[in-house]
């Protein structure tokens, strides 16, 4: 399966502004695309690449003052076959995970795991360690959260969403996240492109799309509490720790975000 992929971002910024990007594929998906990897800005300024501490990789570019435009557009190979589920996987006890897993336990920006964790036993612990409860925890917050654009905030926790049961689909997984954390199985927030492939077209404008990932039977595992099935065409963009480490473009000045746009069509 042939997957475009791209964006238009489009900034005004009152005075010269630094922007770090976190926009590019994983380098482990570099290989399956139809062409190099090419950032278009302009106006024409240098965009200096690096890989973060995670293995994104990343960018970092001066924006001048004034009208600022990011485009991207490339063709994804993808297998077309449905994202794989990790039934009868086991769960690690905290002492056999590898010592770079282990990040992905502690409580972060935007997932309070000291303050869900009674919380969460009381929701899960009476369910066996593994899959079924990595599940469990999916399909509550599929449940229970309402999805709506309207609901986005930028400084909404976990214990927020929790609270309000009310979210954007980052919020769906910082709640799956803490939880799952709480009850010592590593999660880790991912961030990429997600068409409607496979699926019925959801009559909204495409954005980028979260979901989270699960450490377990000694690898990870992708997750959607949100959609909460297997998805066919999900390509990667960045992991960390909660949304902030794989922001899209973090701006370290005033700005007004004038033009997003974002697709990922299947190429027939």
């Amino acid at each position: 399966m042939r997957i475009r992929i791209g964006y238009e971002l489009i900034f005004q910024f009152p005075q010269p502004t630094p922007i770090l990007l976190v926009l590019s594929v994983r380098p482990e998906r570099t290989k399956d695309l139809e062409k190099p990897e090419y950032l278009d800005v302009s106006p024409m300024v240098p965009v200096n690449l690096f890989i973060d501490a995670f293995g994104n990789r990343c960018g970092r570019v001066l924006a001048p003052a004034g009208k600022f435009r990011f485009y991207y557009d490339n063709v994804i190979r993808d297998s077309g076959q449905l994202e794989p589920m990790g039934l009868g996987a086991i769960q690690h006890h905290i002492t056999e995970l590898p010592p770079e897993v282990l990040v992905f336990l502690h409580s972060s920006r935007y997932c309070e795991v000291d303050r869900l964790t009674e919380i969460a036993w009381q929701l899960f612990g009476h369910i066996p360690p593994g899959w079924g409860r990595v599940q469990a925890v999916c399909d509550w917050v599929h449940k229970n959260v309402t999805f709506g654009y309207q609901y986005a905030r930028a400084t909404k926790t976990a214990w927020d969403v929790f609270t309000e049961r009310q979210g954007v689909c980052r919020d769906f997984m910082h709640l799956s996240i803490t939880f799952l954390r709480a009850l010592n199985i590593p999660a880790r927030y991912a961030t990429g492109y997600l068409g409607d492939i496979g699926v019925p077209a959801v009559p909204l404008a495409m954005d980028f799309s979260a979901w989270f990932e699960v450490y377990m039977g000694g690898r990870w595992w992708t997750l959607d509490a949100r959609h909460n099935e297997p998805r066919i065409g999900r390509v990667l963009m960045g992991y960390g720790r909660d949304a902030v480490d794989v922001a899209l473009a973090t701006s370290f000045g005033p700005h007004v975000l004038e033009k997003f746009t974002v697709w990922t069509d299947e190429v027939r």
